[in-house]
């Protein structure tokens, strides 16, 4: 399903069990590390838990936030050598983002950030709760959402990001988690 020129929605990228399997698994396995991070000297909290992970090298951050670099395990290798298969593109690092429930969200941005150069090709993988996946483009009142469901492949095509914002909004009573994996190329110093 395209939704505009720039991103396309792939439902069913994953089978719903092994969407499921894949969610216990991360859930499971991620060891997920305190959410409470540091921006100009003052301490906030993350409204989700997420890990970062990449290629020997590559180091990435955001709001002036470095994360700190994992290595790849077996099984995000193995989702990763999927999602290049599919897609004849290969990325660098993944950055893997728990939605424990509804009240957990990420805000209004782009992925923008230098280390992803000029032209960022982002993939996202969605496993565990259906949410909503919000843009809205930086200079009209343009927006719209889809419902992006376990096992759904969002493709973000270059121009997105320079073009549109993108969130994660709040959703009131949902009580599942979700776990996104954020593909990405990022440029090494």
């Amino acid at each position: 399903m395209t939704l505009c020129a720039e991103i396309e929605v792939i439902e069913g990228f994953y089978e719903p069990a092994e969407s499921e399997y894949f969610y216990q698994r991360l859930l499971r396995e991620q060891g997920w590390p305190d959410n409470r991070y540091e921006v100009g000297g003052r301490q906030f909290t993350l409204p989700r838990l997420q890990t970062w992970h990449a290629d020997p090298g590559i180091r990435y951050s955001y709001s002036n936030n470095l994360l700190e670099t994992r290595s790849w395990s077996p099984l995000l290798s193995d989702i990763r050598s999927k999602v290049e298969s599919y897609l004849k593109y290969s990325f660098n690092s993944v950055l893997v983002n728990l939605y424990r429930n509804g009240k957990d969200y990420v805000g209004w941005h782009a992925d923008d950030e230098p280390e992803l150069g000029a032209q960022p090709f982002i993939v996202s993988l969605t496993f565990g709760a259906e949410r909503p996946f919000a843009f809205r483009h930086k200079k009209s009142s343009q927006h719209d959402s889809a419902l992006l469901p376990s096992g759904a492949l969002l493709i973000m095509r270059p121009n997105f990001q320079h073009h549109w914002l993108h969130s994660v909004p709040i959703v009131d009573k949902l009580t599942e988690g979700r776990i996104n994996l954020t593909f990405r190329k990022v440029i090494a110093p």
